[in-house]
């Protein structure tokens, strides 16, 4: 089973203190699917605080909407956990989250989008569905070739 971060309520120091706890009391050294295992320390607590404070930014009254293309409709999603696999695409880096549909309490498995700035500053840019109950939606991320 995955090791993953639980996170029920976000608040920005209390959500890096945990994300840090949690990563130094890790010591799981298995490789899952997507997750790069050089991705680590700081650089890997980062990203994922970047993605739990860009959650808590977008997210009003405990609920993060998002407009879905695919179905072309406004999905109210509350956080479940961030996955702790993250894996680099030329100059981002991915890193998902489960989110439970508040309309019909399933799953939406959403990937964040991840930049580091000139000062080496770690930014979620977005958001896209990756998987919506338990179907993979089309775009295929690992395949995507970015310029530097």
């Amino acid at each position: 089973m995955k090791n993953m971060l639980k996170i029920r309520e976000l608040s920005t120091l209390p959500v890096m203190l945990f994300l840090a706890l949690g990563l130094l009391l890790s010591v799981n050294t298995t490789a899952y699917a997507g997750d790069d295992p050089s991705i680590k320390g700081e650089l890997r607590m980062n990203i994922q605080s970047s993605m739990a404070s860009y959650i808590e930014r977008n997210t009003i009254n405990g609920v993060y909407d998002y407009f879905d293309p695919v179905t072309g409709k406004l999905i109210s999603l509350k956080l479940d956990y961030l996955h702790d696999g993250i894996v680099r695409n030329g100059d981002f880096y991915v890193s998902c989250a489960d989110m439970i549909d508040q309309s019909t309490g399933k799953v939406v498995d959403m990937d964040f989008f991840v930049k580091e700035d000139d000062t080496g500053k770690v930014i979620t840019t977005q958001a896209i569905v990756h998987k919506a109950d338990g179907k993979k939606r089309k775009y295929h991320l690992e395949k995507v070739k970015t310029k530097h």
